[in-house]
């Protein structure tokens, strides 16, 4: 891929027998080692922050918990899921202290 005024060229230092994979991978999906390796680079990053937001979530949840009490047990949440199976709109059940 050519660099554009949104691309960065930059370089990675890759073992030899990775360096083999990813061009036998680029080859057999007929893409350039470049694209596949940039692809890998931005699934990998996507990855990386949907779970660092995860834990900035549970982090969130967990202060919530911690300052109002309320809360909902695992029966409560399984049996809402159930109800969920059959009505994709089931309310979701009370939070309580």
């Amino acid at each position: 891929m050519p660099a554009t005024s949104t691309t960065l060229i930059t370089s990675v230092k890759l073992d030899k027998r990775i360096q083999e994979r990813v061009q036998r991978l680029a080859f057999a999906r007929q893409q350039t080692p470049d694209a596949l390796i940039a692809e890998a680079i931005e699934q990998y990053v996507e990855r990386q922050e949907k779970r660092e937001q995860f834990l900035l979530d549970t982090l969130a949840s967990l202060e919530h918990y911690e300052r109002t009490g309320l809360h909902l047990t695992g029966e409560e949440v399984d049996e809402w899921i159930e109800r969920l199976r059959d009505d994709p709109n089931a309310p979701a059940p009370e939070c309580h202290v």
